[in-house]
């Protein structure tokens, strides 16, 4: 299990750098991230190498954060084995809330960061069918 942090910002110029500069001064590295946007607000979900130092250096330059727990699921970089774990998801009646790609430094294998309702749950079904959560 990962955690993950979501930052609420202004979808205006300059945050985003403001972010990472932000984290870059912590020396904090960024593993993976999405970015969802409205008109006026956008979500930045990362997983980072120090999620509570993130979380608490944001914090302290004005930024709404959140840890929220995620699942990091490695799969092969082949063709076709995305789809792979979103048949298992499928056949499992496992609702994915978003998903997003990292990888895995240590293998270079890719990571879905994923959310689901029940983490513990899924984690172990997917373990069952073979696959390596972090």
């Amino acid at each position: 299990m990962l955690k993950q942090l979501s930052i609420f910002a202004e979808n205006k110029k300059g945050v985003m750098q403001k972010v990472t500069e932000i984290l870059q001064k912590k020396n904090i590295n960024i593993l993976g991230s999405v970015t969802n946007d409205s008109a006026e607000y956008g979500i930045i979900r990362m997983v980072v190498s120090d999620p509570v130092m993130a979380e608490e250096a944001l914090q302290a330059e004005g930024f709404i954060c959140k840890l929220t727990d995620v699942l990091g699921i490695e799969v092969k970089d082949e063709v076709g084995n995305l789809n792979k774990l979103l048949l298992t998801f499928l056949d499992s009646n496992i609702n994915i809330d978003y998903l997003y790609l990292s990888f895995n430094r240590d293998t270079g294998r890719p990571i879905m960061v994923l959310h689901v309702e029940d983490i513990m749950e899924v984690e172990a079904c997917l373990k069952n069918k073979g696959f390596i959560s972090l």
